[in-house]
């Protein structure tokens, strides 16, 4: 199928659940199908934040490794679906007998498109279906309870325990505002839908770039936690070399063609990342943290503050505004 044909399927799609061409409202037999179950979190090794959303639903982190992937086997999971912007393990997924699926959204909230092929997903990919994002708080809760809700599996209020368990930060208000209008879609818009189901999506390199951003400072954050020594699980990384990364992650952002057409305060606050992370690079490799015993100087809490206060107030300002507050149109976006 064209490009342009299947763009122009989505945008009936998202006529229909808007309710421009006509909304359909539930049938008493879709309504009786709802499935009242207790949202809980789930007791699991390698699995972070691990909610049952529905007796075929499973919300929580990003599988790392083989051996989280033996224990979704081991829940019974045959489908696994991420809503993440990095690239998917197909291997060890492939490895344990289980179907990857990307859907990736961003932190704005799940634009109808994208929230109507993640009803189809979970309403017809085998099951049960885990979905993840990297940490499993925010947006893999979301996309479950949005999902969940529009294939008609569970109604709205257990939509919305499902960010409350999930522990899901009233920050990101474009996450709460699509659980919160999710509305079931009924079945012949979903059976009209054409959903290609990739096991890797192809983002845009500003999301890509972004995605390394995030990994980057995931890892500062241990180093932070462990008192800047050597993490024992991942001995290969070094504090100085990961403040060294995202600096270059912020300089390559800053060359990409579309981030020179974002506003000028966005670049602002980018190259103000750049410069924090430099400081940091700068205030541990004066201390060499790894092999110095005693207190951490305050150069590198200083540094890291301000690398920590640059990523808020640039979520703050553009990733987390809610989609209804962009103006957003109706094309799927993979931020």
């Amino acid at each position: 199928m064209s490009s342009q044909l299947r763009w122009l399927k989505l945008v009936l799609v998202a006529l229909l659940i808007t309710g421009c061409a006509g909304e359909t409202p539930p049938t008493q037999a879709e309504i009786d199908h709802l499935e009242h179950v207790k949202i809980e979190k789930l007791t699991t090794l390698h699995l972070p934040n691990a909610v049952r959303v529905h007796s075929k639903v499973i919300s929580g982190g990003l599988p790392e490794g083989l051996v989280a992937f033996e224990e979704l086997r081991s829940l019974g999971v045959k489908t696994v679906i991420s809503v993440d912007g990095a690239k998917p393990d197909l291997i060890s997924a492939e490895k344990c007998g289980l179907r990857y699926v990307h859907l990736p959204h961003g932190y704005d909230g799940i634009p109808q498109a994208r929230a109507a092929e993640l009803a189809k997903a979970v309403r017809d990919l085998p099951g049960p279906i885990y979905i993840h994002c990297h940490h499993g708080k925010h947006r893999s809760p979301a996309a479950a309870a949005t999902a969940c809700v529009a294939a008609g599996l569970i109604d709205r209020e257990a939509g919305l325990s499902v960010l409350q368990v999930a522990g899901t930060s009233a920050n990101y208000r474009g996450l709460f505002e699509s659980a919160q209008t999710a509305k079931p879609l009924g079945k012949a818009v979903l059976d009209q839908l054409d959903a290609d189901f990739p096991a890797t999506a192809k983002l845009p390199v500003t999301a890509e770039a972004m995605v390394a951003v995030e990994h980057t400072l995931d890892h500062l954050k241990s180093f932070e936690k462990a008192g800047w020594k050597l993490l024992p699980d991942q001995p290969d990384l070094t504090p100085e070399h990961e403040a060294l990364l995202l600096r270059e992650h912020y300089a390559e952002l800053l060359r990409i063609e579309a981030v020179q057409q974002q506003p000028e305060r966005f670049r602002q606050l980018l190259s103000a990342g750049e410069t924090a992370a430099q400081e940091l690079e700068t205030a541990l490799r004066a201390w060499s943290g790894p092999n110095t015993n005693g207190p951490v100087p305050a150069a590198v809490r200083a540094a890291f503050q301000a690398v920590n206060d640059n990523c808020k107030t640039c979520h703050q300002e553009f990733r987390d505004v809610p989609l209804s507050e962009k103006g957003a149109r109706v094309e799927l976006e993979t931020r």
